[in-house]
């Protein structure tokens, strides 16, 4: 199904709280990074290859695009990337987790009033699009390999 024609007026309005995340004053990076991670944790193919190659072009190494799965276990990332990584899976996985204060804490020592709203709502966006992609089936191009 093509939600977009099935009803323009409410995807126009994702569009636009998509374009809005944007300008927030979340760095692209952490942006990119928390819209992966909550992509993998909800298992949607589609989005996935969608912000790949966005996150590498606002500056995540591929390395840490590699290890994201196990970011706890990787020194690859810093104090405010594991907050926001662990904010991300605390809201994500909200009826397993409730949100620790362990987590949030976390993140209140990382990022400030304004920032922790900011990266709440990039969560709840992405989140929003991978239930839009996974509940309507939607399928991620194929890349073709260009041949020597």
């Amino acid at each position: 199904m093509n939600y977009y024609r099935a009803a323009p007026g409410a995807m126009k309005a994702m569009m636009d709280l998509e374009e809005a995340t944007k300008e927030l004053s979340i760095t692209a990076p952490i942006r990119e990074l928390v819209k992966m991670r909550v992509s993998q944790i909800n298992g949607c193919a589609y989005c996935l290859n969608l912000h790949a190659p966005e996150a590498r072009a606002a500056g995540v190494s591929q390395q840490k695009l590699d290890v994201l799965p196990a970011w706890r276990e990787s020194p690859a990332f810093d104090a405010k990337e594991r907050a926001a990584l662990a904010w991300s899976e605390a809201l994500t996985r909200l009826e397993t987790t409730n949100a620790p204060d362990a987590d949030y804490q976390m993140l209140a020592d990382a990022f400030d009033d304004r920032e922790r709203v900011e990266l709440t709502l990039i969560i709840t966006t992405i989140n929003a699009w991978n239930r839009f992609a996974v509940g309507f089936r939607s399928q991620h191009p194929i890349a073709r390999v260009a041949q020597p």
